[in-house]
């Protein structure tokens, strides 16, 4: 196998749709899967992270059993909203690969709502890799945007979890099938990205 890039972002995708994961309590989670879209008491108010590694999420959740994350939804969302987002990202931490200095990081991290987020990704037992996969954090209208006009559906994929999560040895085939996302060059190079 061929060692990705160390900052490349992996999602389930089509021509239109890339799918990102969310985990939340059932009272969020029940509300959302019944009206097929984000409603109260999801909270428009407040930043909220997007992952498109199935596992990432896994590790985050640990396989849905943590308090407050035992429903993990597949969200699709279009590739145009996502671009969107990416493209008014600040990264979370400072990269002197991506901003000349701190001041200039800070003034970009003051005037964008999205954050991002290059975490090490997790294999099947969700240890650290030494690759990374991102993590996308929409804040202030962004998140109104993904809920009112990104988003094209929700799956609950908590039973696929809860299974992966017991079965020993994993099987691999099972998990959703993530590939390199063709990053436009002006947003790969705001976020760092490396492949």
């Amino acid at each position: 196998m061929t060692t990705p890039p160390q900052r490349q972002v992996r999602a389930r995708y089509d021509d239109r749709t890339i799918t990102v994961y969310q985990a939340f309590s059932p009272r969020i989670a029940g509300p959302a899967l019944a009206a097929g879209r984000f409603v109260p008491p999801f909270s428009l108010d407040r930043m909220t992270w997007v992952k498109p590694s199935f596992l990432w999420m896994m590790y985050r959740c640990g396989w849905a059993t943590k308090p407050g994350q035992e429903r993990v939804l597949a969200i699709r969302i279009t590739r145009a909203g996502f671009e969107a987002a990416l493209a008014q990202a600040c990264l979370s931490h400072l990269d002197t690969s991506v901003y000349p200095d701190h001041d200039a990081w800070r003034a970009v991290q003051q005037r964008s709502p999205v954050r991002v987020q290059w975490d090490p990704e997790r294999d099947l037992d969700l240890n650290p890799l030494p690759w990374r996969s991102i993590q996308v954090g929409l804040g202030g209208a962004t998140v109104r945007d993904y809920v009112e006009r990104w988003v094209v559906d929700l799956t609950d994929v908590t039973d696929l979890a809860h299974e992966l999560g017991r079965s020993r040895p994993r099987d691999a085939a099972r998990l959703p099938r993530e590939r390199p996302y063709p990053l436009p060059c002006g947003i790969a190079s705001r976020l760092g990205a490396t492949g």
